[in-house]
């Protein structure tokens, strides 16, 4: 599996105008379905009085978890048009909302089509997109016997340590990429009273 993905740093807008119909943008990174849902209803209140709030989500490093949404509009020419740029882009972990103000002119298929996938190609393009990284959470239990042990590994392997407790019984939480995860969780448990477990 890829241990890589692209997304965007933070939110961005974009704004695409014909015959008098205004399409903005708004990209966000997500990481969650749950997530998607409380922007998608959020954009719907701030711009209650536009026509229509159409768009589309991937998430996942796979890339096989995606949806379109035409919310009204003639189907296939807002969601699918959107999803399209962050296909191009090679992105996930993304959502593109494209609110429509209505100007009066209708602009048929292909002019709807073109206008949600300039408007949402203007968010990405203002966005800001960086790769990360596969990442799998660790919390690994140790008695202090082991520290000088397990610390030489976070240190060899210059892993993150996230709420470290030291006492009798030790924990730190970590986070490692999943290329790598095998190998380290196999040493760590090398090593007589430590016990890994995924969180």
């Amino acid at each position: 599996m890829e241990d890589t993905y692209k997304t965007i740093e933070r939110p961005s807008e974009g704004l695409f105008k014909d015959k008098g119909s205004k399409f903005i943008s708004f990209a966000f990174p997500v990481n969650s379905e749950d997530e998607i849902k409380d922007i998608v209803q959020s954009i719907k209140k701030e711009h209650h009085s536009a026509r229509h709030h159409c768009y589309a989500w991937r998430l996942g490093a796979d890339h096989l978890h995606f949806r379109a949404n035409d919310d009204g509009e003639p189907s296939s020419t807002a969601g699918k048009p959107i999803l399209g740029q962050i296909q191009s882009f090679e992105l996930t972990n993304i959502l593109i909302v494209v609110v429509r103000y209505f100007g009066g002119t209708l602009l048929g298929v292909s002019g709807l089509i073109n206008a949600y996938r300039s408007a949402a190609l203007d968010a990405i393009n203002q966005a800001e997109i960086v790769e990360k990284l596969v990442e799998e959470w660790l919390l690994v239990d140790f008695n202090y016997g082991a520290m000088n042990e397990v610390m030489k590994i976070f240190k060899d392997e210059k892993l993150p340590q996230i709420d470290p407790l030291f006492d009798l019984k030790c924990k730190i939480k970590t986070h490692i990429r999943i290329s790598e995860l095998n190998r380290i969780e196999d040493t760590l448990q090398k090593i007589e009273g430590v016990k890994v477990v995924c969180i």
